[in-house]
């Protein structure tokens, strides 16, 4: 039965994500608390792996749920999930829009499509940013306004940019670079 749940909860993920892998944050958040599936510092874990791993992020953290949830083929049934409709879809329009390609209202909805994206994706980035850099629990428990940040994940983030502008590096070895920092001063 959790194969099923997961195959229809990505299904669903896959179905209604438009904009890209970060646009999928939204629906994974309200995932985890509907299924308590994961936890939302879980969530955070799973938006930096699946940033740092190889392929596509949405599929990264469906294969991630799944096999936390229920082994090797929850991350195979969950990964099913959320390519499916996009398949299913990219075979019904190239179909249909070699046909129509031309026409006005397609031309309108792609337009459409990319505010809704970029709605998508923003929200996408302050949840990451929310998740990395601020602390309300720490917050709550101290009473204190620099316990709402964590001024160590800003510091990094501040030193990464700033290696990212002046040095044009390569986005693997700056992710690289965070990974040992956050290893070697226990983040």
């Amino acid at each position: 039965m959790i194969y099923l749940q997961l195959f229809y909860e990505f299904f669903l993920t896959g179905l209604f994500t438009i904009g890209g892998g970060l646009a999928t944050i939204p629906l994974l958040q309200e995932m985890s608390l509907r299924t308590g599936w994961f936890t939302q510092a879980q969530l955070a874990d799973m938006i930096a792996i699946s940033e740092s791993t190889p392929g596509p992020i949405g599929i990264n953290m469906a294969t991630y749920v799944g096999f936390t949830t229920a082994g090797p083929l929850g991350g195979i049934v969950a990964s099913l999930g959320v390519t499916l409709p996009s398949m299913i879809i990219v075979l019904i329009i190239a179909r249909l829009l070699f046909r129509f390609k031309e026409n006005v209202f397609v031309e309108h909805a792609f337009y459409g499509l990319r505010p809704a994206s970029l709605g998508l994706v923003s929200a996408a980035g302050l949840t990451v940013l929310r998740l990395s850099l601020v602390n309300i629990q720490l917050w709550e428990q101290s009473g204190l306004i620099s316990g709402l940040f964590d001024l160590k994940a800003i510091a990094l983030a501040v030193v990464l940019f700033i290696i990212s502008k002046v040095f044009k590096l390569h986005p693997v070895i700056l992710i690289a670079f965070g990974a040992v920092i956050g290893i070697i001063f226990k983040f």
